[in-house]
This record gives structure tokens, sequence and C-alpha cells, in this order.
């Protein structure tokens, strides 16, 4: 599996800041989900070129599963959930929901986030923070269901019910 890690951060495209939420993904993706190839960049808070880089990573690179760290929030700046809704054509709110829900339990700040999750072909963008320990916390709260999503995304409809013990 293809993955794409997407940091949008303004200091850390210009080289100010060092990406440590993008290495967090890396390392938890690698881990949970036996990524075999992730590509990987660092883009500006700006529309056009998050956009640009998402489409990048799912019609050229073939990426199954691209995540974005950081501009989910409230600042001026933050552009990411808006970048993705352009370039989907679906959204998968349950993801994003989840996500809030549960880190919710950790911070009120949760309720804050703008993140969305969608389809672009066959790939799936979730947007995630930008703090290495929020990235940390909202993407463990998913990664269980993100192989059973991306098998539907591949092979179509699949069954999804589960027997009762």
């Amino acid at each position: 599996m293809r993955v794409g890690i997407l940091t949008v951060s303004d200091k850390g495209s210009q080289g100010q800041r060092q990406d440590l939420s993008g290495k967090v993904i890396e390392g938890l993706v690698q881990k949970a989900l036996k990524a075999d190839s992730l590509e990987y960049a660092i883009v500006p808070d700006e529309i056009d070129l998050i956009s640009a880089k998402l489409i990048e990573f799912i019609d050229d690179k073939k990426c199954a599963l691209v995540l974005t760290t950081g501009g989910t929030g409230l600042g001026a700046r933050d552009v990411t959930p808006e970048a993705t809704q352009k370039v989907i054509e679906k959204l998968v709110p349950g993801i994003p929901e989840a996500i809030r829900q549960s880190t919710r339990e950790k911070t009120s700040r949760a309720m804050l986030s703008r993140a969305i999750c969608g389809i672009r072909k066959k790939s799936l963008i979730l947007n995630l923070p930008g703090s290495p320990k929020a990235v940390e916390e909202c993407l463990s709260v998913v990664l269980d269901v993100i192989p059973h999503a991306l098998d539907v995304l591949e092979k179509g409809s699949l069954e999804c019910g589960r027997d009762k013990p």
C-alpha cells in the first residue's frame, strides 16, 4: 500500500520548523498499516498548493491513503479542509466525527477541529491536526478501520456486517 503524508505548514515549508507530526504519522502508518511505500511533502498553507499535492499523490503517485497534518484549526491561514473539499468526490464524515468524539474526552478543544475525510477516486484523504501529540491521539482512534475502508474502495462493495458471537 502506498501512503501519502502531506504536512501543511508555512514555517515547515520554509525550513523554519522541523516536521515532527509527519514523522509521527510515518511511524504509525508503517507499524499499523504495513505501508510499503510512502510519499512525503511539506507545503505552505495555500489552498491551491495543498489541493495540487493531494491530486498528485492520488492521481499520479497512486496513493491509496493520504494523511494531512496541519491547517485544520480556526486560524486565518488554516485551509486544509477547504483544499481537501476541492479535490474529493465524497465525504466520509464518520471518521472525523469519531476522532472529535474520542479526543474530546482528553481536551474540550477537540471540538474546534475542522478536519474532514473524503474519497477521491479509490483513495481516502484524512485531515489530522498539526501537533505530534494530537496526530498520535487522533490517528490511533481510526487506524483499525482504515484497512477495511481501503478494501471497500479498492474492491467495491464488501460485506461489512459482523456475525454476533
